[in-house]
Parts: C-alpha cells; sequence; structure tokens
C-alpha cells in the first residue's frame, strides 16, 4: 500500500479517536473539523462512541504501515487519541485545516476568518503607506526636498527611509507568518520572503544613516550625540544580530530541532522589540527635527505653527500603525497553527520550528 493512502489512513484515523472533536456541518457528512462542542459523530450522524471504538480488520491492516509520532507508542495507542484533544485546543475552528469534499459551510467560515484578515492587512497596508507619504510631504514642502550631496536635502532623505524601512517594510515582514497561505504546506517559501522582506527593510535603514552621516560630516556636525541618535543606532544593530541569527538558525538547514525550538521565543521578542524601538526612534526623531528647525522660527515649536501640527500627527500615525502590528503579531487566532496538515500524501507533523 503506497504511502499517500496510509498517511490519508492515519489522518481520519485521528479524526475518528473517541476523544478528537470531528464535527458535522449539519448534513450528516463528517468533515474531518472540530467542532464546536468537541463531541464525535459517526457517518450517519447518530453520535455513537462506541461505534467509533471499534477498529475494521482493513483499518488494523493499515496501522502498522502508520507513521509514529515522537511520544506516541503507536498510531492506534492512547497517545494518538491524545493528541486529538490538544489539536482542538490549540488550532481555531476557522483556522484548521480545511479537507477535500468539506461542507460549504465550513468553507464559509474559514472564508470569513480569512476576509477579516486580508481586511486588517489592507487597512494597515494604507495606513502605512500614509506614513511613508506624509513623511515625503513634510520633508518636501517644510524644507525643500531631496538631494544626495552632502546639503540639508540629504538630511530629508533621513526620516523617509528610516519610517519606509524601519517601521513598514519590517512590519510587512513581520506578519508574513500571519498569512492563512503560510499556515498549510511547505514553511520554506514563507521564510525565504521573511528574511528578504527583513533584509530589503534592513537596506534602506542603512541608506537612512549613510543620508544623516554625510549630511553631519559635511556640515561638522557630531554624530551620536542625543537620545535619538542612541535609541536609532541600538535598533539597528538589534536589527542586524536579529536577521543574522534568523538567516544561519531558521533558514540554514544545519541548526537541530532543539536549537530552533529553544531560541524561538527570543527571535519573537526581539522581532516586536525593534518594532517598539523603532517607533520610539522615529518618534524622538520628529520631536529632535522640530525642535532643530523651529528654533529661530517666525512662530515657534510652542505655538503650534503647521509644520508642527503636521509633523505631530505624522508621529502619531505611525505609533497607530506600529501598535495594529504589534496587536496582529500577538493575537493567537492569526498565528500559524501548531499542527497542520501539509498536502494529503503527507503525515500529521507537529511544527516547533
Amino acid at each position: 500500500m503506497g504511502p499517500t493512502r496510509t498517511a490519508a489512513g492515519w489522518q481520519r484515523r485521528v479524526s475518528e479517536a473517541p476523544n478528537s472533536a470531528a464535527s458535522h456541518c449539519g448534513s450528516g457528512k463528517s468533515c474531518g473539523r472540530p467542532s464546536e462542542n468537541g463531541s464525535p459523530r459517526s457517518e450517519g450522524g447518530t453520535g455513537d462512541p462506541a461505534a467509533l471504538r471499534r477498529p475494521s480488520p482493513a483499518r488494523g491492516a493499515r496501522s502498522a504501515g502508520v507513521p509514529r509520532l515522537p511520544g506516541h507508542r503507536s498510531a492506534a495507542g492512547p497517545g494518538l487519541r491524545a493528541l486529538a484533544p490538544a489539536t482542538a485546543e490549540k488550532t481555531p475552528l476557522w483556522a484548521s485545516p480545511r479537507p477535500a469534499g468539506c461542507p460549504v459551510c465550513c468553507q464559509e467560515l474559514v472564508a470569513m476568518a480569512e476576509g477579516r484578515f486580508y481586511l486588517a492587512v489592507l487597512a494597515l497596508s494604507s495606513l502605512g503607506a500614509v506614513c511613508v507619504l506624509f513623511t515625503i510631504y513634510w520633508m518636501w514642502s517644510w524644507h525643500g526636498g531631496f538631494a544626495w550631496d552632502g546639503s540639508t536635502l540629504t538630511f530629508n532623505c533621513h526620516p523617509v527611509l528610516m519610517v519606509a524601512g524601519m517601521v513598514v517594510v519590517y512590519s510587512a515582514a513581520s506578519l508574513v507568518y500571519r498569512l492563512p497561505q503560510s499556515w498549510v504546506g511547505p514553511k520554506l517559501p514563507w521564510k525565504i520572503a521573511h528574511a528578504s522582506l527583513h533584509l530589503l527593510a534592513f537596506l534602506l535603514t542603512v541608506l537612512g544613516l549613510v543620508a544623516v552621516f554625510r549630511y553631519h560630516n559635511s556640515r561638522r556636525i557630531a554624530n551620536l550625540y542625543s537620545l535619538h541618535s542612541w535609541l536609532g543606532i541600538t535598533t539597528v544593530f538589534f536589527f542586524a544580530c536579529q536577521w543574522l541569527l534568523g538567516f544561519a538558525v531558521f533558514l540554514l538547514p544545519w541548526a537541530s530541532l532543539w536549537l530552533r525550538s529553544l531560541l524561538k521565543p527570543v527571535h519573537v521578542f526581539f522581532g516586536a522589540s525593534i518594532l517598539a524601538l523603532a517607533m520610539a526612534s522615529v518618534i524622538s526623531g520628529i520631536n529632535e527635527k522640530l525642535f532643530f528647525s523651529l528654533k529661530n522660527a517666525t512662530r515657534p515649536y510652542s505655538s503650534l505653527p503647521g509644520e508642527a501640527v503636521f509633523a505631530n500627527s505624522t508621529g502619531m500615525l505611525v505609533v497607530a500603525f506600529g501598535l495594529l502590528v504589534l496587536y496582529l503579531l500577538q493575537a493567537s487566532s492569526w498565528k500559524r497553527p501548531e499542527v497542520e496538515v501539509t498536502t494529503e500524501g503527507q503525515p500529521l507533523l507537529r511544527e516547533r520550528e
């Protein structure tokens, strides 16, 4: 018997286990998805657990070829039945893998959840684009535009590149694993997308640093003396270490599973912390720029001229954007499920990396 049929039969045994939550969508046909009350039912909708506990001869013959998971004695033993409640508990109803032939109501439930996620992503994308456009408009309208000759116009590239790189593109890279398409199937393409977007964010950040250092050096201004500069350079340093660690441990194949499991919480924590530090750097940079540019102006900062109102509003938009991204990163309902079926021919695996 081929491996595809063996894995499919093993998956069916999990869904038919007495303690599992094989649901029906009101049509009398099992769809293999966890139900709301967790009660098992038979194919005819009788709900007889005893009938589910009686193994058929064909099913027993196939159990010898079923792959075993770590920590389970056999595919038909008590350890397998203990896996089903954990799956139903950790995987939300709408996020569990949708088997073939699932009734329309389950498909609509999944589509509704995906629709909510994509609506949130659309709102975040629009807000991030507004943050970048507002920063460009601020530098263009009140400070003369952009150049790369070491003048003040070179400095104007700094806030735009930092907002675009450290806040917007960095957030997009962090949300890659929240896409519903990344929950099922091989993880490698999503790892590459995650690392590539982070690399793009880092390159934009480095260009922003080059712009400000070039301006300071051409005007003989001291570097790295303010709190804003300390926060910014610390954020970039953590970002570089985070990317190198993620590339070496999670993207390259040499790292063992226990090492990835050990470092994954650290990687996730510093990912969110770097975004928070980037937000603090942007806010302090906007404030510092306003103090310098409005110091000798006709209307001082304290009188809230038009530039101050616009720049403060831009800073508030950046804060709102960052907080929404942090919420999506921490929301458990949009995290990649721990247990999943990648294809029909692959066994159910617990993803720990």
